[in-house]
C-alpha cells in the first residue's frame, strides 16, 4: 500500500504550499500539510473512504473519489493497493472548472 502523488497533484501541492506560507505563515501550512497527508494515509489503509466525483460518476465513472480536510478537496483513485492523488484544491477554488482544465489537459 503505497500514496503516489501525481505530477499534476504535486504542482496543486507546491502552489498550495506557496500560497499558505505567504498568506498565512509555516504554521498554518504545516497544519494544512498534516490534515491533507494524514486523510490521505488514511484513506490508504482502508480507514475513511471517498465518494465518488459528482462531476465524473453523472458520465459513469465511479472510479475517482473525493475526501475533503478542513480547507482542501481531494481527488484520488485507488488502483490496487496503492492510492493515486490526482488533484488538491482549496475549499474556495472553482473546482469544476479546475477539474474540466485538468481533464482537457490530457
Amino acid at each position: 500500500m503505497a500514496v503516489i502523488i501525481l505530477p499534476d497533484a504535486q504542482t496543486d501541492l507546491l502552489s498550495l504550499q506557496d500560497y499558505m506560507l505567504d498568506k498565512w505563515g509555516e504554521v498554518a501550512w504545516l497544519k494544512a500539510e498534516d490534515e491533507i497527508f494524514d486523510k490521505l494515509e488514511k484513506v490508504d489503509s482502508g480507514v475513511f473512504n471517498g465518494t465518488p466525483v459528482q462531476e465524473l460518476a453523472s458520465v459513469g465513472i465511479l472510479d475517482y473519489q473525493n475526501v475533503y480536510t478542513s480547507h482542501h478537496k481531494l481527488v484520488y483513485r485507488q488502483i490496487g493497493s496503492d492510492t493515486y492523488l490526482y488533484l488538491i484544491a482549496g475549499h474556495r477554488q472553482d473546482y469544476p472548472t479546475i477539474l474540466a482544465k485538468r481533464l482537457l489537459s490530457r
